[in-house]
């Protein structure tokens, strides 16, 4: 079999867990590196309760840390439905215009978006969608599947689509997250080092990092090196099979440069450990990693850009990540699928009760694991 597929078929109730409500979080704490941190042995299954802020102390000193530049747009917009009505045998918009929902998922072109539109059964191909106080128009141009359309944007002020999306857009936050997006997610929903615009949702383990801690991380003589994963549908996509194997993945775009390609390839050389920071980087050196095998580059991974739609579930072989540093996890998700995948399902889950039990907070603004 593929190591890169499942070694058993896996039931999707095997990866649940309870959570009380009040721990999620519902907004970042006052600092970036403020967060606690649970750091779990995945050789011995020994877990240890620490603070975010002892990272660069805890470290070896010869790790290579990699993390993820993407950087969070304003892609949820909030919009009417123009609804034509004839007047003297011409049509024009309705006063009575539904309100309509998009987020964006993925750039086409300048002005073309694939996103998902709710509520999506009236939105058909021809519908023209209406933002702001009307200088931002879209019309649906194709038909997808479980909500999806394809926009093309106009700006009745000649201005440039994606500037009108990003002054009228909001931040794309969780649905865990209970409130309205506010003008402080624009900057504290983005990691210090987010350059590269196109993700929907953050990588959020790189949420706590501050320039203070990189400097402490570099004062040991680690490197740190940067790859591009635009966090998609892909990586929140509930899973809606009763197995892991029947589920299908979203495709996110992935950029990895030739130099940071060398710098895995000697670290790996060298046997020193690679540590990913977040989820989404781990999907996309794994996923380049594969597609240096599949194209037969003679290279541990294939540089450039390509699209990730890797499932990583308990059986997948890693052949670059050693180490994590991760985010606590939805239930029943892909994301929680690729820590156990490392780190072993049991001793996850053991974690994840102890994090509960000790009043940790959860997922995009919450605590964080350290998996080594």
């Amino acid at each position: 079999m593929d190591p890169a597929k499942l070694s058993a078929i896996m039931q999707l109730s095997e990866f649940d867990y309870v959570l009380p409500a009040q721990q999620i979080a519902q907004h970042p704490l006052e600092s970036r590196d403020a967060a606690r941190m649970l750091m779990l042995d995945y050789v011995a299954g020994n877990y240890e309760d620490r603070f975010f802020t002892d990272l660069p102390g805890l470290l070896r000193g010869d790790e290579l840390v990699i993390v993820n530049n993407t950087r969070v747009i304003p892609a949820r917009l909030l919009g009417r439905r123009v609804k034509a009505i004839a007047v003297a045998g011409s049509t024009q918009p309705s006063p009575a215009e539904a309100e309509i929902e998009v987020l964006l998922s993925h750039q086409v072109d300048d002005s073309t978006w694939e996103a998902l539109v709710r509520p999506g059964k009236k939105l058909r191909v021809g519908q023209r969608l209406r933002f702001g106080g009307g200088e931002l128009e879209a019309e649906i141009i194709a038909h997808g599947n479980e909500g999806m359309r394809t926009l093309r944007f106009s700006s009745a002020t000649g201005a440039v689509a994606i500037d009108e999306i990003s002054r009228l857009g909001h931040m794309p936050l969780p649905p865990y997250i209970d409130r309205a997006d506010e003008a402080s997610d624009r900057e504290r929903y983005q990691t210090i080092f987010a350059s590269q615009p196109g993700a929907i949702a953050a990588p959020t383990a790189g949420l706590h990092f501050t320039p203070k801690i990189l400097e402490k991380i570099r004062e040991r003589g680690i490197e740190i090196c940067e790859l591009t994963l635009h966090v998609g549908l892909g990586t929140f996509q509930p899973i809606r099979t009763e197995t892991l194997e029947a589920h299908a993945m979203h495709s996110e775009v992935y950029e990895i440069s030739a130099k940071t390609a060398e710098q895995i390839s000697r670290a790996k050389t060298a046997g020193r450990p690679i540590l990913a920071v977040g989820t989404t980087t781990v999907r996309a050196l794994e996923a380049a990693a594969l597609r240096a095998i599949e194209t037969d580059c003679g290279q541990r991974l294939a540089a450039g850009k390509a699209e990730a739609r890797l499932f990583i579930t308990p059986g997948f072989r890693f052949r670059v990540v050693d180490a994590l540093l991760t985010n606590f996890h939805l239930p029943r998700s892909t994301l929680l699928a690729l820590v156990c995948a490392l780190a072993g399902r049991e001793r996850i889950l053991a974690a994840y009760r102890h994090a509960v039990e000790a009043g940790y907070r959860f997922y995009s603004y919450g605590d964080c694991m350290l998996l080594r």
